[in-house]
């Protein structure tokens, strides 16, 4: 499927989704299930693109990983901090978290590794946890870039326990995965950010599932996290949240349509940051209320959204998603604080003003975010078929599917390269065909 035609809901939908497990929550169990000492079963797995791209290089290493994908389950055998074979060759595709979490591992290791990648990933930021890692002990040998993909870890010296440096001012992942495979440094050691970034929600994911599999994180100051001496992983029984980032473009097209959406089993009580679109989303005049089956939201009772100013560092994947649901808001909106998402799957910021300035839409590029003015005028002439786009998704899941919430209310909205959604929720766009959107 080179292009995806979407056709508008023809009522205000009433929408009940189930989504698929947390891509996130998926390769960080995965990562400490491995690290684990026996048997661990997880369950509501996410299988993607990704998430397999992370099942099979953990097999490459030597890991007994038993796969169930119909019944969304995975079983791994830990070795408790140990990786089974200390040499081979290793890709981790366009996957960020597979990417930082696998390099961390391995090299901490102290095995030597053949570490290769997408070309997308190639240009992805790496340099700040590679740095860390050589302070503690590990070798490296760059192929093409210095501190990029692909490179080989070559083992691991010796060193004193010490203060590890660390900038995530790119990547939060950096951190994650210092934490994650912190239990592999038997002397323990103290993490010392040195950025201005503030933005840990999916850092305070990690530490919240790494004491699950009990090992805890001591919090010594704002800046500082210390993993003690001796830490280790219990292995488990483990289930996985379902996406809350996957859920949030049905939540969208909910509020942009005027209807109602609950998305299975996502309640305010999930770990992933990005539950707080909902509250952005209720900011610009949506209605939220717990049910027993998940958050049920309701459009605003006028029947439109008005514009906001809102940083969204702390779940900036959902910079895009804002970003289209603005466009049907009364008064500008802003979004501010995003400016690593840069270089994340494609410079994201660019990307999106670029795509709404296509289509018509005044979208103004920052530096560290966006201003989007709404023209109802434009609007119109999408909705009686005088205007058509289409958006170009920058191999980016996330451009993607964000660009499907504009063409759940407007006609003459197609969408390039949509099986880029792969990447985290690979039948994407076959869930929207059956919610009444359809392919021409």
């Amino acid at each position: 499927m080179k292009q995806f035609h979407l056709k508008p809901f023809s009522d205000k939908p009433k929408l009940f989704v189930c989504v698929p497990g947390s891509k996130s929550m998926t390769n960080r169990a995965l990562l400490l299930a491995a690290l684990a000492d026996g048997v661990s079963r997880l369950k509501g797995v996410l299988f993607s693109d990704d998430s397999r791209v992370f099942m099979k290089a953990l097999q490459t290493v030597g890991f007994d990983v038993k796969i169930e994908e119909e019944k969304k389950e995975v079983q791994i055998h830990g070795w408790n901090g140990e990786v089974p074979q200390k040499s081979g060759s290793v890709y981790v595709g366009s996957a960020g978290t597979a990417a930082r979490f696998l390099t961390a591992m391995l090299a901490l290791s102290g095995g030597t590794y053949e570490m290769t990648s997408s070309e997308q990933m190639k240009k992805r930021p790496m340099r700040p946890l590679l740095e860390a890692l050589e302070q503690l002990g590990v070798m490296f040998e760059y192929k093409e870039e210095p501190y990029a993909f692909p490179f080989v870890i070559k083992g691991r010296k010796s060193v004193a326990c010490q203060k590890i440096p660390l900038n995530i001012d790119k990547s939060s992942q950096f951190l994650s995965a210092l934490l994650l495979s912190g239990v592999m440094v038997k002397e323990g050691f103290i993490i010392e950010l040195t950025g201005e970034r503030d933005a840990k929600a999916y850092v305070e994911i990690s530490m919240k599932m790494m004491k699950q599999f009990g090992t805890y994180v001591r919090r010594l100051s704002e800046q500082e996290y210390e993993i003690s001496a001796g830490s280790h992983y219990q292995a488990r029984e483990y289930q996985i949240e379902p996406d809350v980032s996957a859920a949030c473009y049905f939540y969208a097209m909910a509020a942009i349509n005027g209807g109602s959406a609950v998305v299975k089993n996502v309640d305010f009580s999930i770990s992933q940051g990005d539950i707080q679109f909902l509250r952005a989303l209720e900011k610009m005049g949506c209605r939220l209320k717990e049910t027993a089956d998940g958050v049920l939201l309701e459009a605003p009772e006028r029947g439109k959204l008005r514009g906001i100013t809102i940083n969204m560092s702390n779940f900036s994947d959902q910079t895009m998603t804002l970003a289209v649901t603005a466009i049907f808001a009364e008064g500008e909106t802003v979004i501010e604080g995003v400016g690593h998402i840069r270089g994340q799957e494609s410079d994201r910021i660019h990307g999106i003003a670029t795509e709404l300035n296509r289509m018509g839409i005044i979208c103004e590029e920052r530096e560290e975010g966006l201003r989007i003015v709404p023209d109802e005028k434009v609007l119109t002439e999408y909705e009686e078929g005088k205007r058509t786009v289409t958006f170009e998704t920058y191999d980016d899941h996330r451009m993607a599917m964000a660009f499907s919430v504009i063409g759940s209310k407007l006609w003459g909205i197609t969408i390039d390269n949509p099986l880029c959604c792969r990447k985290t929720f690979e039948n994407y766009f076959e869930v929207l065909t059956n919610l009444d959107l359809s392919l021409e």
